[in-house]
């Protein structure tokens, strides 16, 4: 950040007062600029026993199959922005929506939730951000062409808990060095 967007003047980084961090102040009118992690908000929809997952038609991970998710919009709730993002790339509806995994990524500064969530029907198609759209049981799922550890990892779970026949919440940081590790 070079530029106060109060003002226009410069901005340096500097400890504000009553702060621990370093943040952008302004050197005019001393706004301080927060910058605080981006929220990812999604749902593991399913139908019967699959999943349904969405081929990425944009980067980052174009090509790679992910659950239909994306950044939280301001003045939306969590369970907004995850009906709204499966609608966005699915053109799917839910309902019976539980926050289900959550997981902190500090080294970029996200985190994301996703919700288990019942389709309506098994009507859906490609939205603008997604190449396909397909439904999925374990043995299908394209495991080595997911785009994000915290989808491998959400769909682990489900599976897991879908075979024991009882669900429960899982959260996580996960760190660089876990990536690697959490890829099939």
């Amino acid at each position: 950040m070079r530029f106060c967007s109060a003002c226009g003047a410069e901005v340096s980084l500097r400890v504000p007062p009553s702060d621990d961090r370093e943040r952008h102040v302004c050197g005019s009118c001393e706004t301080v600029h927060y910058q605080n992690p981006k929220i990812v908000v999604g749902c593991l929809p399913v139908w019967e026993d699959r999943v349904l997952l969405c081929r990425r038609a944009i980067a980052p991970r174009l090509g790679f199959w992910t659950l239909p998710a994306g950044f939280m919009e301001n003045s939306e709730t969590t369970l907004e922005g995850a009906r709204r993002e499966t609608w966005e790339e699915a053109r799917a509806r839910t309902a019976d929506e539980t926050l289900y995994t959550l997981f902190d990524l500090p080294h970029i500064s996200q985190v994301y939730m996703f919700f288990r969530a019942q389709l309506l029907g098994p009507a859906f198609e490609s939205g603008p951000e997604s190449s396909e759209v397909a439904l999925f049981t374990e043995a299908e799922i394209p495991w080595g062409e997911l785009a994000f550890p915290v989808v491998s990892a959400t769909l682990e779970h489900y599976f897991a808990d879908l075979r024991r026949g009882e669900y429960e919440f899982r959260t996580r940081a996960l760190r660089p060095e876990d990536w690697a590790r959490m890829r099939r």
